[in-house]
C-alpha cells in the first residue's frame, strides 16, 4: 500500500472560533472551509500549553511539557527527545519544516531532514521568566496593550515578510518533490508549513483589511468586571497591562478586524499549498492537516493573547482531509500531543517504535469516522504571570482548571460555552469537582514541579548572561544555500538542467 504524503499547515495564535468551519459568521476562510467540507473537523481540540514554544514542543514530541521540561518560550527543546519528524524519517519519509517552530537550543532541526527557512523568534534563553518575581511586569519582550492600540493596516510588517517567505519556500519544496517524483523517486513526504499569522501585532495588508468593515466585526461576547475576574486571569491582565490601560471600543474593534483579516491571509496560504499539491498531482495521496499552536482571547473576558485555559486561548482548530479521512466532525476532547501517534499511525508505524513514553493517543480512528472512548485533554502552564503551575483537564463537557494558590474552576461547556459560571462550589457538581481535584493531586506534584521550573530558570538566566558576554555562537537557524548548484551554472549541461527543472501539469516531465 502506498504511504500517504502528509502536509501540516500550522497557524500561530488562531482560535477556532474565528474560522468558518467552527461557525464564525463573518470571517472569510474559503480554503479551510473546503478542507473541512471534505474532511474531519475536531470540535474539542486543545493545545497542551497556551504559549508558543511549550505548545509546539508538546506537538512535536507527543509529550506533556512537565515530562520534557518545556516550561516557557525560553525552555530548551532537548535534542535527545524523539519527535514525529524522527519517526517519520525512520518510516521512509522525506521531511521538511518551513516556518516557525520556536525551537530553543542548538538543535534547530529535531529530526526534519530539510529546514528551508529560519525561525522568526530567537533560539536562545533571553525570554526566560522569573517565578521568584512573578508579579513583576516584563517590559522588554512581552505583550502589552500598545500592541492592541497599534492595530490596523500596513503594506509590510516583519510578520508579513516572514509568512510570504514561508509560503514560497514550502511551495518550492513541494515542487522539488514533484521533480524528484517525475525522475523516479517515489519517497513519500511529510512537511510542516508553519506561519506566524494571525499572531499579534494585529496589522494586515490592505487587501485583507478591506475584506471587512467595522460594522460587521463582532465584539467580545463576555467581559466580566475587573473585580469579578478570577485571580489567575487578574494576574494575566496585570502582566499584559489590560487591568490598568483601558482600550476604547474603536481600538478593540480595529484589533479584531485586523485579526479577521490576518485569518483570511493565513487561509490564502492554505489555498496556495493546496493548489501546489493539485498542480503536482499529489492531492489525492496527501493527508492535509490544518491546526494552530494555541488561540487568542482577542478581548474576550477582558483578556488578550493567550496564557490561560479559557476556550479562546486553549482551543485550537484541527481539520484533516485526504485519503482515508471521513467527512464529518469529531466531538471528543483531544490535543496536540495526540498528533505524534496519529501521524505515525497514518504512516504505517505503531507505538513499538517509540523511544520515550508518549502522552497522546492516535486520532486516526476518529479521522476515519470511527468512535473512540477517549474523551480527554490535559493542559499545563508553567510560564509568565504565575508563581505556580496551572493545570487543565477537559473531559467530556467539563473543564477543570487548578492552580495551588487559586480557587479551582469548573465549567460545564455543554450549557456554558462562554464559561460565565464557575461550578466548582455548586453542590450539583460536587462529585465531579471532587474527582477532578483527586486527579490533579494524583497526576502532579506542584511543589516539585515549581522547584524544577525555578531551577531551570536560574540556570538559563545564568547561561544567557554568559552568552550575551560572548560565550558560544548564536543558535538562530541559517538555511543552507549553495548558489553554485542553483539554476544554470557552467559545470552543468544546460539541456539536462532544463529537463530537470521543467515540470508540466500534474507533475509530469515534458
Amino acid at each position: 500500500m502506498t504511504k500517504p504524503n502528509i502536509v501540516i499547515i500550522m497557524a500561530d495564535q488562531l482560535a477556532p472560533h474565528f474560522t468558518g468551519p467552527y461557525g464564525h459568521k463573518v470571517v472569510k476562510t474559503p480554503h479551510i472551509d473546503a478542507l473541512a467540507a471534505r474532511g474531519m473537523r475536531f470540535d474539542a481540540a486543545y493545545c497542551n500549553s497556551p504559549l508558543c514554544a511549550p505548545s509546539r514542543f508538546a506537538f512535536m514530541s507527543g509529550q506533556l511539557i512537565s515530562r520534557i521540561a518545556a516550561y516557557d518560550n525560553a525552555s530548551e527543546f532537548k535534542a535527545s527527545i524523539p519527535t514525529f519528524a524522527h519517526y517519520l524519517k525512520a518510516l521512509g519519509y522525506r521531511t521538511c519544516l518551513s516556518g516557525k517552530m520556536h525551537f530553543v537550543g542548538p538543535d534547530q532541526k529535531h529530526g526534519f531532514q530539510d529546514r528551508v527557512t529560519t525561525d522568526i523568534y530567537p533560539a536562545d534563553f533571553a525570554w526566560t521568566p522569573d517565578w521568584e518575581a512573578a508579579d513583576e511586569r516584563i517590559d522588554k519582550w512581552y505583550h502589552n496593550m500598545q500592541t492592541v492600540k497599534d492595530s490596523g493596516e500596513a503594506i509590510a510588517t516583519y510578520q508579513i515578510d516572514y509568512d510570504d517567505e514561508v509560503g514560497f519556500a514550502a511551495r518550492r519544496w513541494l515542487i522539488d518533490r514533484a521533480r524528484n517524483r517525475a525522475g523516479g523517486d517515489q519517497t513519500p513526504f511529510a512537511m510542516v508549513a508553519s506561519f506566524i499569522h494571525p499572531h499579534d501585532p494585529y496589522v494586515a495588508r490592505p487587501e485583507w483589511w478591506n475584506l471587512y468593515t467595522d460594522d460587521e466585526v463582532d465584539m467580545p461576547a463576555y467581559v466580566p468586571a475587573l473585580e469579578d475576574q478570577d485571580p489567575f486571569a487578574r494576574r494575566v491582565m496585570d502582566g499584559i497591562e489590560a487591568s490598568y490601560i483601558p482600550l476604547t471600543e474603536e481600538e478593540v474593534r480595529r484589533a479584531r478586524r485586523a485579526y479577521l483579516a490576518n485569518v483570511s491571509y493565513f487561509d490564502s496560504k492554505i489555498g496556495e499549498i493546496v493548489a501546489t499539491l493539485e498542480e503536482t498531482g499529489e492531492i489525492d495521496n496527501t493527508i492535509i492537516i490544518v491546526t494552530a499552536d494555541h488561540g487568542d482571547m482577542l478581548g474576550e473576558r477582558g483578556l488578550w493573547f493567550k496564557m490561560n485555559f479559557f476556550e479562546h486561548s486553549a482551543r485550537i482548530p484541527l481539520v484533516m482531509a485526504g485519503p482515508g479521512i471521513a467527512t464529518g466532525s469529531a466531538p471528543n476532547a483531544c490535543s496536540l500531543v495526540d498528533m505524534l501517534p496519529t501521524l505515525i499511525d497514518f504512516a504505517g508505524g505503531d507505538d513499538t517504535m517509540f523511544g520515550e513514553p508518549v502522552d497522546g493517543r492516535s486520532l486516526a480512528p476518529l479521522a476515519r469516522g470511527e468512535t473512540q472512548e477517549e474523551d480527554v485533554s490535559i493542559g499545563e502552564y508553567c510560564a509568565e504571570m504565575t508563581p505556580y503551575p496551572v493545570y487543565m483537564i477537559r473531559r467530556g463537557a467539563l473543564k477543570y482548571i487548578h492552580c495551588d494558590i487559586d480557587p479551582p474552576q469548573l465549567f460545564d461547556l455543554s450549557n456554558d460555552p462562554l464559561e460565565k459560571v464557575n461550578q466548582a462550589e455548586n453542590p450539583d457538581y460536587a462529585e465531579a469537582a471532587k474527582a477532578f481535584a483527586a486527579e490533579v493531586a494524583h497526576r502532579w506534584d506542584s511543589e516539585k514541579l515549581r522547584s524544577d521550573v525555578i531551577k531551570t530558570q536560574k540556570s538559563r538566566r545564568a547561561l544567557h548572561a554568559a552568552m550575551e558576554a560572548g560565550a558560544g555562537e548564536h543558535w538562530d537557524y541559517n538555511p543552507p544555500s549553495d548558489a553554485s548548484q542553483q539554476y544554470v551554472r557552467n559545470h552543468m549541461d544546460w539541456a539536462e538542467a532544463d529537463s530537470h527543472y521543467r515540470l508540466d501539469p500534474k507533475g509530469v516531465k515534458p
